[in-house]
């Protein structure tokens, strides 16, 4: 942690917030948490760059207005990678992970009136508490109240929701990578699911496309615009998608070849003509009389450069050799090389969304770019679930929007500790995934195969 942040920790103990939802359960093991007679199945992260499947307590009603899921659906997502790797702080061993599932409702607390057992549902990745400015405002990923973590609110100035198996800086929430998963306020944070949505195609209302929608309407895309989004992932196709239903008139892709030609394959036919793509590995970085991702992105938009930049890769992947070792010693947790190269490359008075995970602090920041042009840099936050999911729910049913363009693959949550470790190195072509448990109904029409790992 940078001296600046350390700082702001020690001037901010004492704060505790006004939380409504304090039971810091990541883990069901922990005495009076879970209920040691009845076992699942969870992924669980044990240390830095090890995750595993392990048999642990089942959890059980803690609060009156918990429901207890019985999981039928989790994915694996690339910020999953960020714990993984241990660049999100305050995660301990024994911490279960996954904060995008759906299920079927097994237990409902006494003060539960919408949720019922039996019902289909989605989560939403955050957890809100409906009531307070944020939530009534529809930013429930900024719920003041859910969580009360005064190193978070040191950092950053404020606070987010608690998130679901995200670390216990977001609270402490054992998430849904697992047979069972406590909801806290669920009637707030599960949404119900139709009988014609599946599974596969509901699942994702938890965070990626709720997350991609944010991304495009927060950062504003217009009518004619050409879109440059570095990160080809999930978030970023889908995003890209987005962009196009709202007038965009060329979205072009910032990634290497292997993840370009992922999203070139999964790309709707109909928007063929408006994609392009950049592999930024083949061109030079921090050598001024060669072809870069800025020179290129210029030359491509009329010399003047892309309306819009969107993030959507992450902030801990450095290209040079000073923001690797930055971040090695700690001096700045994030690198700044993807933020600058958007401000430096959109035109004058452009717009850069800012969606992919940046934990803390990164040096070395183009500020003076951002200001003589006069460039919108917009942080788009975690992304308010519950402004977005209903809405995004009839653009499934009514067949608008079709989450399983962007799955690669199917696979048992038995497998799923394996599936990390080859998601993190970019094997077996893996994109989005839909994670099967012993409660999965059988597979919808369009969804891939089952992948085994054995």
């Amino acid at each position: 942690m940078t001296s600046q942040a350390a700082y702001k920790v020690e001037q901010a103990i004492g704060h505790s917030g006004e939380a409504i939802t304090q039971q810091d359960v990541a883990n069901y093991e922990a005495p009076g948490k879970g209920d040691p007679s009845r076992k699942m199945k969870a992924l669980m992260w044990k240390a830095k760059g090890k995750v595993e499947i392990v048999e642990t307590a089942r959890p059980k009603i803690l609060e009156p207005n918990d429901v207890i899921l019985k999981v039928t659906g989790s994915t694996l997502c690339g910020s999953d990678l960020h714990l993984l790797h241990g660049t999100v702080i305050q995660l301990q061993s024994g911490d279960i992970l996954g904060h995008e599932f759906c299920g079927v409702v097994d237990e409902v607390g006494e003060n539960v009136k919408k949720v019922k057992k039996g019902g289909r549902y989605v989560a939403s990745f955050q957890i809100a508490c409906g009531d307070c400015f944020f939530c009534k405002n529809k930013l429930s990923s900024q719920c003041e109240r859910t969580t009360a973590n005064t190193i978070e609110h040191a950092m950053y100035g404020g606070q987010t929701a608690g998130f679901f198996g995200y670390s216990h800086f977001t609270g402490g929430f054992a998430g849904g990578q697992a047979e069972y998963v406590r909801v806290p306020l669920g009637d707030v944070n599960l949404l119900p699911i139709p009988d014609d949505v599946p599974d596969e195609k509901a699942l994702y209302l938890s965070d990626v496309l709720c997350t991609s929608y944010n991304c495009v309407k927060d950062t504003a895309v217009y009518e004619g615009d050409e879109v440059a989004i570095f990160g080809a992932g999930p978030i970023g196709q889908m995003a890209g998608i987005f962009a196009v239903n709202e007038g965009a008139k060329r979205i072009i892709f910032v990634d290497t070849a292997t993840r370009l030609e992922l999203v070139k394959s999964k790309w709707p036919a109909e928007y063929q003509d408006k994609l392009e793509l950049v592999d930024f590995t083949k061109l030079s970085f921090g050598v001024t009389n060669k072809p870069t991702v800025v020179s290129t992105l210029k030359e491509m938009c009329g010399g003047r450069g892309p309306d819009v930049a969107l993030e959507c890769a992450a902030g801990e992947y450095p290209k040079g050799w000073m923001h690797w070792l930055e971040m090695a010693v700690g001096a700045e947790t994030d690198t700044s090389e993807i933020v600058n190269e958007m401000i430096e490359s959109v035109r004058s008075f452009g717009r850069c969304g800012i969606t992919g995970v940046y934990v803390g602090y990164t040096n070395h920041f183009n500020i003076g770019s951002l200001m003589e042009r006069g460039i919108r840099l917009i942080g788009n936050g975690q992304a308010p679930v519950h402004k977005y999911w209903e809405e995004l729910l009839e653009h499934i049913k009514s067949g608008k929007l079709d989450p399983l363009q962007m799955v690669s693959h199917r696979i048992r949550l038995d497998d799923l500790d394996k599936v990390y470790y080859k998601f993190d190195k970019h094997e077996d072509g893996l994109q989005k995934i839909f994670v099967e448990t012993k409660h999965s109904f059988p597979p919808c029409e369009g969804s891939p195969s089952l992948t085994t790992y054995s």
